[in-house]
């Protein structure tokens, strides 16, 4: 579980400085478009609310592709964290989409669908349940 949690940690900094870029770009348009060069996105505005699901979607984008690849986001090779279907092969598209969706809601609702994993007698989390995947933990190699 602390590899889990220390996992999604790790990859958060990546995607700050992708938010961060995105967010940039969103700003300098606004600026184009003939607002104020030091204006900022009005919040609850229709712009804002864009902005977030265009971060929402590239972090998906980063989560289902590295998952889809190998297996693994850059964070999960570093916990040696390895996503496998229920039969220990490469998930679909579709369940990698339900994961990163369910696992989205988990974290909305204060990480109520991690902290499940504590309680669950197989140690699964939400997003792993509704998607019928698995994450392993991978043996140490020797260097």
């Amino acid at each position: 579980m602390v590899a889990r949690l220390a996992s999604l940690f790790y990859d958060m900094w990546p995607m700050v400085a992708l938010w961060m870029l995105l967010s940039f770009v969103f700003v300098s348009v606004y600026g184009i478009l003939g607002h104020d060069a030091g204006a900022t996105l009005l919040p609850f505005s229709l712009l804002q609310w864009l902005l977030w699901m265009c971060c929402w979607t590239l972090t998906g984008a980063y989560a289902v592709i590295s998952w889809r690849r190998g297996g693994q986001t850059l964070a999960m090779r570093a916990w040696r964290l390895r996503l496998v279907d229920a039969a220990g092969g490469v998930p679909s598209w579709r369940q990698l989409c339900v994961r990163y969706a369910v696992g989205t809601l988990s974290l909305a609702l204060g990480g109520l669908g991690f902290w499940w994993a504590w309680v669950d007698r197989e140690r699964l989390t939400w997003h792993d349940r509704a998607s019928d995947t698995r994450l392993i933990r991978l043996p140490k190699t020797k260097a």
